[in-house]
């Protein structure tokens, strides 16, 4: 049972240090790649199903100063700069992507409170639609903030290494 135990942590481990060698960059171009995405969309009328939102929040957000098309354009813009430069991953430009993403979290997570019934007006209060569009941008600010902590001052992940099985405990006095 223990030689069982050995080699499945031996593959774990071998995961594990993959994930740590990978798994921020992984993370790094799926949102880039959805940051890219969506902000593509942006481009063309009636084509993102964020569009309706996304003019009200600007227009609120911008005290009405902006044209929705203009305001269109904007969040375009940032959405596919920061897919870029998410997907291209360097030094400075990266930590630039990271501060306009950290502004774009602000427009993508404001609707909850500019829009709350527009977002939760389904049957007993559930998430319409664009309800369900924006929460699931709670998983972009997590995201966002693993990639900022990745890549602000040389952060990364790092490994405690695990006990072997049936291998005796280190003893401290």
């Amino acid at each position: 049972m223990i030689a069982l135990g050995n080699r499945l942590t031996a593959i774990e481990d071998v995961v594990h240090r993959l994930l740590i060698r990978h798994s921020i960059a992984a993370l790094r171009w799926s949102v880039g790649l959805v940051f890219l995405g969506f902000g593509l969309l942006k481009y063309f009328p009636g084509v993102s199903s964020a569009e309706g939102l996304a003019t009200t929040t600007t227009d609120v957000l911008f005290l009405g100063l902006i044209s929705p098309e203009a305001a269109i354009a904007v969040v375009a813009t940032m959405e596919c700069f920061i897919g870029v430069c998410l997907l291209i991953g360097s030094g400075a430009l990266m930590r630039v992507a990271i501060w306009v993403l950290a502004a774009q979290l602000v427009g993508i997570l404001s609707p909850l409170l500019i829009e709350p019934g527009r977002l939760f007006s389904g049957p007993h209060g559930a998430p319409t639609l664009e309800g369900q569009y924006v929460l699931k941008d709670l998983i972009l600010v997590a995201a966002g903030m693993v990639i900022a902590a990745g890549t602000f001052r040389g952060g990364r992940l790092v490994r405690d290494e695990p006990q072997v099985h049936g291998a005796p405990e280190e003893v401290t006095a």
